[in-house]
């Protein structure tokens, strides 16, 4: 049995603060603040548009912040040489929502690729490495199959063995369930679950699927029109009482009027009239 996590420690490994993001004169993030500890895995949750996606951009580096400051362990991206974003970019690992291989190599080709492209070890080494993480993820025999060979779950595997290959400080997820069926989903979960136990990782989440969020997660964010709205435990986001996290949680429509309106018409298509 492998030993119990860590609990997360105090000390951020990323800190978001004030960041404020704009496209083409619409504000996308307002303002944000928010800490990721050390060994924690972040959840962090949203309706279409509120922002998540962007959030995300800034803390792995990919967009640097228009104003305010995003710091991973104590380096900021606003700021900081392009040496140092690459230094921080390669102490993220990042699987895509939808997975992102490339069809024309081969699976381990694919989780080599960053090996290849980043370090200067012995192909063996890397041949090696390689099979190491692909068998974390249960995907050993698999490694010589095109990407277009393997099951939905298999790919998103294959994704997160990529995002291993370097040995990352931070693993960060798109949508992991998205397209999943809910045993395959429950799989990757557990999955999820085990790579941080077994590497004290700090992961990061970005899901709709509130089994999957309630599942994997320490603490959640919530996000609504580009702010913050809730941080905390599980427990602290499923009691609180805030309108849109309840609306979130429940399923609820926007408008219930017109909610209604569709189901009174689907009852008059169903027996017969189209009126």
């Amino acid at each position: 049995m492998p030993p119990a996590p860590e609990p997360a420690r105090a000390d951020p490994v990323i800190s978001v603060r004030d960041v404020t993001v704009s496209y083409n004169g619409r504000r996308v993030l307002d303002g944000i603040n928010l800490d990721i500890l050390r060994g924690e895995t972040m959840v962090l949750l949203g309706g279409s548009g509120s922002g998540k996606s962007t959030l995300l951009r800034q803390i792995i580096g990919l967009e640097r912040p228009q104003s305010g400051e995003v710091l991973v362990n104590g380096v900021d991206l606003a700021k900081c040489t392009a040496r140092e974003l690459k230094s921080v970019r390669r102490s993220i690992g990042m699987a895509f929502q939808n997975s992102a291989l490339f069809n024309s190599m081969s699976v381990e080709d694919n989780v080599a690729l960053p090996l290849r492209e980043h370090t200067r070890l012995a192909e063996s080494t890397i041949r090696l490495m390689t099979w190491m993480k692909l068998a974390v993820v249960g995907l050993a025999e698999f490694g010589k199959l095109s990407p277009q060979a393997l099951s939905g779950g298999m790919k998103k595997r294959a994704a997160v063995a990529r995002a291993l290959s370097l040995d990352p400080e931070l693993l960060v997820f798109d949508e992991p369930s998205a397209g999943l069926d809910p045993i395959v989903a429950a799989e990757l979960d557990q999955l999820i679950l085990g790579l941080k136990r077994a590497f004290n990782m700090t992961v990061v989440v970005v899901t709709h699927e509130m089994e999957s969020a309630f599942r994997i997660a320490d603490r959640m964010a919530m996000l609504y029109r580009g702010s913050l709205i809730a941080v905390g435990t599980k427990e602290e986001l499923r009691s609180n009482p805030h309108p849109r996290i309840r609306q979130f949680f429940d399923r609820v429509p926007d408008n219930i009027a017109d909610a209604a309106a569709v189901d009174k018409y689907l009852q008059r298509y169903l027996e017969g009239d189209p009126q």
